[in-house]
């Protein structure tokens, strides 16, 4: 049975409310500032493109039998809870220490005080930008793949198909320059945990034991589970175009 893709939420991204959890960013709230912000990113030429694309006739695309349409959906739902499992075992396991030899691994932890922060955190960012990459190489295909399947579906949905293929071109390297923003913010997390756990080790008047940083409530722990958490919430959020264009295709066939 294919499980149920879950529902898009645009305005209000798990990412953007687990750093805002972190004070990394500020909130935005949902309204006219998301379409303010919109057009600062969309130029007059892509404004142009845009227009042109919502504008124009549909597309001479004749609409799937039924079966063909459920078996169609049915194939792209699994394949996007394949890829969307395949990244979050990869993430959940890379930080699990006895879960095996993986492609990504949590660095190992180093008991040294860390006096140069962006030299000590370098491998956390490391760590960071490989699971990135294993999303950007897994998630644009499947979107495009999920939206050449979508089109052939209905005249009304390869619409849809275009807009979405338009407005991947116009926003991918703004995203993507924002998205890369994520492991600098989390270094100065990083170096906020550790402020943080020296002030404590002064109040306590105790000395400093680097066995106890990855034991629960350590800084170091809490760092590593808040860097999961971040790239748990940007797998999904990655993944947020891909599911509209799922269930606008789910509900164009009920």
């Amino acid at each position: 049975m294919t499980r149920a893709v879950p529902r898009t939420s645009f305005h209000s991204s798990g990412l953007i409310r687990r750093l805002a959890d972190l004070g990394m960013v500020d909130v935005v709230e949902p309204g006219n500032a998301f379409a303010e912000k919109l057009g600062e990113w969309i130029h007059f030429a892509d404004a142009i493109t845009l227009s042109a694309v919502h504008g124009g006739g549909k597309a001479g695309t004749q609409s799937m039998q039924p079966e063909a349409r459920c078996a169609a959906a049915a194939e792209i739902g699994n394949e996007f809870e394949r890829i969307r499992t395949f990244l979050i075992t990869s993430i959940t396991r890379s930080f699990a220490p006895n879960s095996g030899r993986t492609h990504i691994q949590l660095p190992s932890l180093q008991p040294e005080l860390p006096m140069n922060f962006t030299t000590a955190y370098a491998p956390y960012r490391r760590f960071y930008e490989a699971h990135q990459r294993d999303m950007e190489l897994s998630i644009r295909p499947l979107r495009t793949n999920t939206r050449e399947a979508v089109g052939r579906a209905s005249p009304s949905l390869r619409k849809l198909a275009e807009l979405d293929a338009a407005l991947e071109t116009i926003l991918r390297d703004r995203e993507s320059k924002l998205l890369l923003r994520v492991p600098a913010l989390l270094r100065r997390r990083f170096e906020e945990l550790f402020k943080e756990h020296q002030q404590q080790l002064t109040d306590k008047q105790t000395s400093e034991d680097p066995a106890g940083w990855m034991q629960k409530g350590g800084w170091m722990a809490r760092f590593c589970n808040e860097m999961q958490m971040l790239l748990l919430a940007e797998v999904e959020f990655r993944l947020q175009p891909t599911m509209g264009l799922i269930e606008a295709f789910r509900q164009d066939t009920q």
